[in-house]
């Protein structure tokens, strides 16, 4: 799809630039001023083509894209996700959500993010590794320890990693490990890293539940989304005591309202790669689980799940975002007025990009931490970061993702005027 042809509450350029414009008010950014111009674009965009080979001899070309938003505070940082329904507008939107996540969790990073159109359900291993590689290669120039930082994201995983930090190494001729985050452990990848992204999500709503009333040990939760972020969320309530009763996929859910039983549903979707058939629950659809009457709900698949045409009917007491703009900008002033607390996507997901800096950090020094100490400082960046965005909520009057918004911005502009004009 054409970035055009996305337009509206559907479009998560505009989505951003509608949040953007709201926090930059309050921030009493000017419109018309330098920093509000520079902070609402991308930096830098890059398109490439991919000439790949098919396992048939055909020749297909694929587009890749990866936009730096900003690099005021640090190299951009960001995913690379490969899916049918890529577009240059939503990997910009990407990239600006990344400037504000990792200025929110405090991390010297810049936002970027990537992405290449393609199937990867349609493609063999081989096939994947070609274009992967072939689109490393491409944007080589772009990326780097000092530069961009790549990691997974959908469609892509640890495997994907490993092939570009290779790729670049080979290009490089010399072992580059700080080039991505997300690798595989013996690649140098981060202890902590698989479950980082779930796991932060679990710690929000943690962090929020007292302020809404919500007792772990009674509540209920529905997790839209069975991929790693969904999964591990579902896995990390269930065991600070909440009952998760429903959790879907893309091509519908499962739903049991005595809970689920987390982990045989880990397995099932280990081995079937979808929650349909699993035994241990009903069939439910994507739009029955997220108006289910929850105290929890954790939207963690994809972007625009709650519109305008949905708002009204969230019975959600809490909704904690594991995914990247699951909720339009609509939709966010009528969840406000009937009262839902919401965690946003760029402070609930954090603890991705939080334990990608640690590995980051681990790669630039030749170390490795155990598991615990990565935990551990994740936790106190995470809870502290929940606890500055709930204060800036509190002290501006405004909601949590416009608060988010407003410490992000706030601190990437200053590091902006800090740095000057260079002319």
């Amino acid at each position: 799809m054409n970035p055009s042809q996305v337009s509206g509450e559907e479009d998560p350029f505009e989505a951003m630039h509608a949040r953007f414009d709201l926090a930059a008010a309050k921030l009493g950014l000017d419109p018309n001023g330098g920093i509000y111009k520079i902070l609402r674009m991308p930096d830098r965009e890059l398109t490439v083509s991919i000439p790949v080979q098919l396992d048939d001899g055909s020749l297909e070309l694929f587009t890749g894209y990866r936009v730096q938003h900003s690099l005021a505070r640090g190299p951009a940082k960001g995913g690379i996700r490969f899916a049918p329904n890529v577009t240059l507008n939503e990997v910009r939107a990407l990239a600006a959500w990344m400037t504000w996540k990792c200025a929110i969790v405090n991390v010297p990073f810049g936002g970027g993010k990537g992405g290449v159109v393609c199937d990867p359900s349609r493609l063999s291993v081989a096939e994947l590794e070609r274009i992967t590689r072939r689109y490393a290669a491409m944007i080589h120039d772009f990326i780097g320890p000092d530069r961009d930082i790549p990691a997974p994201d959908s469609g892509t995983s640890q495997r994907e990693m490993g092939w570009i930090v290779d790729t670049y190494s080979m290009h490089e001729r010399k072992w580059v490990p700080a080039v991505v985050t997300g690798k595989p452990v013996e690649l140098g990848g981060s202890l902590g890293r698989v479950d980082a992204t779930g796991r932060g999500v679990m710690l929000c709503a943690q962090r929020a539940m007292p302020t809404v009333g919500i007792d772990p040990r009674s509540a209920t939760a529905a997790v839209q989304g069975s991929g790693n972020v969904g999964m591990v969320s579902a896995l990390y309530l269930s065991r600070i005591g909440l009952k998760v009763i429903a959790m879907s996929d893309i091509r519908g859910g499962v739903y049991n309202e005595r809970g689920l039983d987390i982990e045989a549903l880990r397995e099932h979707v280990a081995r079937t790669r979808s929650v349909q058939g699993f035994p241990g629950g009903d069939q439910i659809s994507n739009a029955q689980l997220l108006e289910l009457p929850v105290d929890v709900l954790v939207p963690a698949a994809t972007e625009n799940v709650i519109t305008h045409a949905n708002a009204s009917r969230i019975r959600a007491k809490l909704i904690v975002e594991g995914a990247n703009g699951p909720v339009t900008a609509p939709a966010d002033k009528i969840l406000e007025e009937k009262g839902v607390f919401v965690v946003p996507d760029i402070l609930a997901n954090a603890g991705g990009v939080t334990v990608s800096y640690f590995e980051w950090l681990q790669n630039r020094t030749g170390n490795a931490w155990p598991q615990s100490q990565v935990e551990e400082r994740m936790e106190t960046m995470m809870v502290k970061a929940y606890d500055d965005v709930v204060a800036m909520a509190q002290r501006y009057e405004v909601s949590n993702r416009i608060a988010a918004y407003m410490l992000g911005i706030d601190r990437v502009a200053a590091a902006t005027r800090m740095r000057g004009l260079y002319a």
